[in-house]
């Protein structure tokens, strides 16, 4: 028997009274076993929490990839259907195959992360609006987490950057050919024939306007992405501490409900 109820029955034992002052008819024994039992219960509410905090960042991610998604990939295809070639023009084999390849590939990946949005996003909304806190391990998102991340990836980092190549293979595919309608204006008429490059100086400055701009968006990109991850692994270290924490004062609780 400890110490502390060895004490006398008149004088409270050091740091804790034998009577909780609040508590009626609550000896020692019960008190410690209550705190003991909230003690736990508090910990399952913080992994419970935890797991809701993964549930709505996993549920903002399918969103925000699906509307990104939707709308990239209908513009392409607007792009697409909606740019006029000119037959009179012969425009170079490279550009027309780098804008179809460019196009296709773009509303793939596109098309991609929409369909894994898609099936995973239900499943996700509808245990977060079951107001029960155990209900988050019906949610599929701790399974599908990779799915989760691979459509987030697609649709934010590669979708993005495709995009942006395909604006500038559009600049080129639109401005090439006005040095050729310049060209066969002059010659119907006697004036002296006229050489101008504004379609192709056009072009070339959309290009050259667009890859500083890619390559910010690339060096963006990296650098989110590793303080994401320092910032999880800062998190992870601070979770893990705090468990130890919990753990030790559970470790002082039993030996206290032991000491009992």
């Amino acid at each position: 028997m400890s110490s502390e109820l060895n004490a006398p029955m008149g004088s409270p034992a050091p740091g804790v009274s034998e009577r909780a002052p609040d508590a009626g008819g609550m000896d020692y024994r019960d008190w410690v076993r209550r705190s003991y039992l909230e003690l736990v219960s508090s910990n399952h509410h913080s992994v419970q929490a935890l797991s809701w905090r993964k549930l709505y960042l996993s549920r903002a991610k399918l969103k925000a990839s699906s509307r990104t998604s939707a709308l990239l990939s209908g513009f392409a295809m607007v792009a697409m259907v909606e740019v006029q070639l000119e037959m009179q023009y012969s425009y170079p084999r490279e550009l027309l195959i780098a804008f179809s390849v460019c196009t296709t590939v773009l509303v793939a990946v596109h098309l991609f992360a929409l369909l894994i949005s898609t099936c995973i996003l239900p499943n996700v909304e509808a245990v977060s609006n079951i107001h029960n806190l155990n209900s988050v391990s019906e949610s599929p998102h701790e399974r599908m987490h990779h799915y989760i991340e691979l459509a987030w990836g697609f649709s934010t980092a590669l979708g993005i950057l495709l995009f942006l190549a395909e604006v500038v293979l559009l600049c080129w595919m639109k401005f090439l050919p006005i040095d050729s309608k310049k060209k066969t204006t002059c010659t119907t008429t006697p004036s002296p024939t006229v050489t101008t490059n504004s379609g192709w100086q056009a072009a070339l400055a959309s290009t050259i306007i667009m890859v500083p701009v890619g390559v910010i968006f690339v060096v963006f990109t990296i650098h989110f992405y590793r303080s994401l991850v320092r910032h999880k692994t800062e998190r992870h270290h601070q979770e893990i501490e705090e468990l130890h924490k919990i753990k030790v004062q559970l470790d002082g609780h039993e030996r206290g409900l032991q000491t009992v």
